[in-house]
């Protein structure tokens, strides 16, 4: 009887390892845009966002083609426009901005103010592969939290930008040391519109 319940509970124990051990599902936080005039001090936590209507899809027949004109016309704005935003990078578990970053953030305030007023940006923030899926996601949501908060204060209008959090989930270098960690230790700056 001990020896079949020993094996009852194996069995069991290795299901449960199998329907565990499935592929790891990607945890984002979502965007939320931030208030018009706020300064890093006055920010209070985040709620989480309220999950998007789905839009409805048409049948693959009925479904418009997109002409290639259209694409042409504005695959190189995007590209122009992401180009001449750079990334900021990020010391170890810190979301604080050194010179270099406020340096670059500067770069960038000044480019869509001047240059790209009308373009929407998604700041994203990034972390290395140290650290659980939840911290991770949590410190790069500050860190693209302050990148926001600091180009606001240089004048970009908050309306202007949105934030996300992928943690440790897209590493700009997938390598397992410290040159490729602090590569994906950064907040990027992708152009919606």
């Amino acid at each position: 009887m001990r020896k079949g319940m020993l094996g009852l509970f194996m069995v069991l124990c290795c299901g449960a390892l199998l329907a565990g051990g499935c592929a790891k599902k990607e945890m984002v936080r979502g965007e939320e845009p931030m208030p018009a005039a706020t300064t890093p001090a006055e920010t209070a936590p985040a709620k989480p966002a309220a999950p998007a209507e789905t839009a409805r899809e048409l049948p693959k027949e009925t479904a418009p083609a997109p002409t290639v004109m259209a694409e042409a016309l504005q695959e190189p704005v995007q590209t122009v426009a992401e180009a001449a935003l750079e990334q900021v990078y990020f010391d170890f578990d810190s979301f604080a901005l050194s010179q270099a970053a406020r340096d670059t953030l500067a770069k960038n305030a000044d480019y869509l103010r001047k240059k790209n007023p009308a373009a929407k940006v998604q700041i994203e923030g990034h972390c290395d592969e140290r650290g659980s899926d939840e911290y991770n996601l949590a410190l790069g949501e500050k860190r693209a939290k302050a990148a926001l908060n600091y180009l606001v204060t240089l004048g970009v209008p908050a309306a202007q930008l949105s934030f996300i959090s992928y943690g440790e989930e897209k590493p700009a270098d997938p390598g397992h040391d410290e040159a490729a960690w602090a590569k994906n230790r950064r907040a990027e700056f992708i152009v919606t519109k």
